[in-house]
């Protein structure tokens, strides 16, 4: 797994390995507007965890997600907050996000 430096950095090297989708977390579970395609916890595999501190302001905190779904035959990307600002998460999405190689 790489070692990136920045969250930038991060998403143009993932982008490079074929982690071409971006997907948001919408009612629970991933969506990817672009495709229309869906991801509910048992639909992806986590490839990898990249966190990133904000110099100074806990708000900047952020965690990306390297994805892939065989049953869509997908790789992509899901950035998110964490810590006590991260969005609301189904608990078995977050049990997923939780898991590292969910």
């Amino acid at each position: 797994m790489e070692n990136y430096q920045t969250m930038v950095e991060a998403l143009n090297g993932l982008k490079e390995q074929g982690y071409t989708l971006d997907f948001n977390l919408v009612n629970g579970i991933l969506h990817n507007s672009e495709q229309n395609i869906t991801l509910h916890p048992d639909d992806f595999n986590i490839n990898g965890v990249y966190r990133f501190e904000g110099p100074s302001d806990p708000a900047d905190n952020s965690v990306v997600y390297s994805l892939e779904s065989e049953k869509y035959g997908i790789k992509g990307v899901f950035v998110n907050g964490y810590g006590v600002y991260s969005d609301d998460v189904s608990e078995e999405l977050l049990n997923k996000l939780d898991t590292p190689n969910g």
